[in-house]
């Protein structure tokens, strides 16, 4: 998102979800138990006003698969309803979300119902007295009342104290300070992943950095091989400017290649193109030619053509294995044998309502959609996974107030929240969107560094140095 409009938006995030693409957290199969008990599908959270307007999401918490094709959704309204397309099924334990504002509008004082195909025999219902804040969530799921929670549509509910657990002190120092000379970046200085003594940053204008440190503690630009103002970013063919958001590297290093997240063309700025782009960076030109491109705009729900991928990171398989990880494309664990060459991990990427999916990205151009999964925030400007720690970093802007969120596979196989972090108390709260942390050879009496990158540029700096403990 760039800073110009970053501030005036920022409470009006649209997410448009779309009956389509499913945002499950269990595969959504084509072979429906035809016997299982209608009730079993039950309504488990209602979002009406916010970054997700107008959303119902179905909950299975039966054994069989069950056939929703021709079921109906209704409000409070006899005269309106949403007809749930045919060919939908919901397999156990699953979750899936649709957008009725195209039928009707959920309102401050309404209801929602659930029907059998016909429309008359009422399955389930749910009726509320105010807005959403911003979920209305059944906690537990399918069988609890309903309670305000974080937003979760697609995913397990957050039924924790406060939906979504109460956010705690900063893990490291509480002082904050500059990381760049004065106006080296300007606006939308976005996503930052770092390599040892380099550390790679996106920029929204559909620019590459490659930054060395600079000495005090900072970073600069490396004025070798052609990087001295950034690197020009281009799809396959060399055509067209990506809209850089967020940058990550494998395993492998910047040697196995850079990759970028973009959420649209620069050149068709009106139209989302939701991709991951791979670029080889040894070379001494001032542009890059993407190697590979998955598009993924089509498997995902649809979005506002600025409010796409705004972070990437890569989560190793030998974590996701180890920690039971469930792969959502096939209900069973994750199975990295399964794709064939993916470069050994699975890449996260955020969108700017909340949302994280996680894909595998075959080396062959195909990919697949492994996980869903709710951040429980307004907003992912940037995701960083910690090989330390274990966990994945996922960090909102200002429109959070800064909020950062760990998350790591839990006893079911899917990343949760594990710990909701205020921003360092010594730093205002500034337009961060991207979020780098060092690594462990940095650690210096229990602490190592983080950095931060300022979309807005504030007072001329897009960079900022903190603490973290080890």
């Amino acid at each position: 998102m760039t800073a110009t409009r970053a501030h005036r938006r920022r409470r009006n995030l649209a997410l448009f979800l779309v009956a389509g693409p499913a945002l499950a957290a269990g595969a959504l199969t084509a072979a429906p138990a035809q016997a299982a008990p209608a009730d079993d599908i039950r309504i488990n959270e209602v979002v009406t006003t916010g970054s997700v307007e107008d959303s119902i999401e179905l909950y299975n918490k039966g054994t069989a698969t069950i056939d929703l094709s021709g079921w109906v959704l209704k409000d409070d309204n006899n005269g309106s309803s949403y007809r749930i397309a045919t060919g939908t099924s919901l397999a156990p334990g699953a979750f899936r979300a649709f957008d009725v504002h195209g039928s009707f509008g959920l309102g401050s004082s309404d209801k929602a119902r659930l029907y059998l195909p016909g429309g008359s025999t009422l399955v389930d219902s749910f009726t509320w007295s105010k807005h959403s804040a911003p979920s209305w969530s059944r906690c537990p799921d399918g069988t609890g009342a309903f309670k305000t929670a974080a937003l979760t549509l697609g995913a397990a509910n957050d039924c924790g104290s406060g939906g979504g657990g109460t956010p705690v002190a900063w893990p490291g120092g509480s002082s904050v300070v500059t990381a760049d000379a004065s106006n080296v970046f300007g606006q939308d200085l976005s996503g930052l992943h770092q390599e040892g003594g380099v550390m790679w940053g996106a920029q929204n204008s559909g620019k590459l950095w490659r930054l060395v440190r600079d000495g005090s503690g900072g970073w600069t630009p490396d004025t070798g091989a052609g990087w001295a103002a950034g690197k020009t970013l281009r799809y396959p063919g060399g055509s067209g400017a990506p809209d850089s958001e967020g940058v990550t590297l494998t395993g492998a290093g910047s040697a196995g290649g850079v990759f970028v997240a973009s959420e649209r063309n620069g050149d068709a700025s009106g139209t989302s193109r939701l991709s991951v782009l791979k670029y080889d960076v040894s070379g001494t030109g001032g542009t890059l030619t993407a190697a590979k491109e998955w598009n993924l705009t089509a498997d995902l729900p649809a979005v506002g053509s600025n409010l796409g991928f705004e972070g990437i990171t890569w989560v190793p398989d030998t974590y996701l294995t180890g920690a039971g990880f469930k792969d959502s494309s096939t209900s069973a664990a994750y199975d990295p044998a399964r794709y064939g060459a993916h470069g050994d991990g699975v890449f996260f990427v955020g969108v700017e309502g909340g949302t994280v999916h996680g894909y595998v990205l075959q080396d062959s151009g195909a990919f697949t959609r492994v996980a869903t999964v709710s951040s429980g925030m307004a907003g992912v400007m940037e995701l960083q996974w910690e090989p330390q720690a274990s966990r994945l970093w996922a960090v909102c802007d200002d429109t959070c107030g800064g909020q950062h969120r760990t998350l790591q596979v839990n006893a079911s196989g899917a990343f949760a929240t594990t710990a909701v972090h205020n921003r360092p108390s010594g730093m205002p709260n500034y337009n961060n969107e991207g979020f780098a942390l060092a690594g462990s050879d940095e650690c210096v009496s229990g602490s190592k560094p983080v950095y931060w990158a300022d979309d807005a540029n504030d007072g001329g700096h897009a960079l900022r140095r903190g603490t973290i403990t080890c």
